[in-house]
């Protein structure tokens, strides 16, 4: 996920931007609030999946900055600012900010709200129509030589059924859903196991241990170093 960093302190940017990568981010610091709206503009690349807006910039209010990035796309923004007063929180929430976080804040907790927003906003698509709709959803995900039915929950290898427990299901439905896409350890163990990463990092990669095995594919289910994991086709 790209996201906008705008944050006039570049020692504290420059920290953040370091842990937001060690979890997948790809991170653009913006230290003004005329820069970041640069950087919010449609020529200007691929689009942010959310912005995090510190609200003292040296050229503008984050509030102003908050109302104009509003106008103009419907990105994710959380105030990230040492403002702790409850007119200010409900101030920026007025002006279509979608979270609001005071420093110090723990880093596991922000992680936790930038995942909850981007979960919220859903890509500007084409609606399909129910027929569509209806299809993709009983439609068999195939990779190589795996067939996973959504419907019946079922998995097969080489037409062979795999017995697999709920959440080993799940855990591949997941990542079957989006081949070639790295999922982070925090967004696989909140969509999967409904839950904070604490503590459950072990029962992920138990399940996943467990998932190469039955599949007989341990290169199916790709380790990304410090990141996540993500499902490799075979054919690639």
């Amino acid at each position: 996920m790209r996201l906008l960093l705008v944050e006039d302190d570049n020692h504290v940017a420059a920290a953040l931007s370091a842990v937001l990568a060690r979890h997948g981010f790809e991170v653009t610091h913006a230290r003004s609030g005329e820069e970041a709206l640069r950087a919010l503009l449609p020529d200007s690349g691929p689009p942010f999946g959310v912005v995090l807006l510190d609200l003292g910039l040296p050229d503008q209010d984050g509030f102003q900055v908050c109302g104009r990035i509003r106008k103009r796309t419907t990105t994710p923004v959380i105030m990230v600012t040492a403002r702790a007063d409850v007119r200010s929180r409900i101030h920026g929430l007025n002006l279509g900010a979608d979270d609001y976080v005071v420093k110090p804040y723990d880093t596991m907790e922000l992680l936790a709200r930038i995942h909850a927003v981007s979960r919220r906003t859903l890509p500007a698509d084409p609606v399909p129509s129910a027929e569509e709709t209806a299809d993709s959803r009983n439609a068999p995900l195939r990779i190589g030589p795996v067939t996973l039915d959504l419907a019946t929950r079922q998995v097969a290898v080489d037409g062979a059924t795999i017995s697999l427990t709920r959440k080993e299901f799940d855990l591949l439905a997941l990542l079957a859903q989006r081949p070639g896409v790295v999922f982070r350890r925090e967004q696989i163990i909140s969509e999967v196991w409904r839950t904070s990463w604490e503590g459950t990092g072990r029962t992920l990669e138990v399940h996943i241990a467990s998932l190469r095995s039955k599949l007989r594919m341990p290169a199916l289910i790709e380790t990304v170093r410090g990141v996540g994991y993500r499902l490799v086709s075979p054919a690639n």
